[in-house]
């Protein structure tokens, strides 16, 4: 079997999970209201998230892996990666040095 590393643009966003969200709620025949309903989450927490103004907290997290039943983890690492990348280029960083990995390595 051959194996195709995922190569992805690192000055590209990582997706914001609202952003999938959005993608897929229409295959479910559902109103963004009866959903947030479902979640047990307010419908304008609902529609932050969908608009990638509030993040996708655990507790959400989890509600959202019931409900689509892929469990908490896929949404969860979205939303890290999305606020790493920010953080990464948001965050002054000059004064903190680099240590050498081998000097952590036994």
């Amino acid at each position: 079997m051959t194996e195709y590393p995922a190569v992805r643009d690192p000055n590209r966003c990582p997706t914001h999970p609202g952003a999938l969200l959005e993608d897929i709620l229409p295959s479910t025949g559902k109103t963004k209201t009866e959903i947030a309903a479902m979640l047990g989450i307010s419908r304008q927490m609902l529609y932050d998230i969908l608009s990638e103004r509030k993040p996708v907290s655990p507790p959400i997290a989890a509600r959202l892996g019931k409900l689509f039943g892929d469990g908490a983890g896929i949404w969860l690492r979205m939303q890290a990666a999305h606020d790493a990348w920010h953080a990464e280029r948001e965050t002054d960083l000059s004064n903190v040095p680099t240590l050498p990995a081998e000097r952590f390595m036994a």
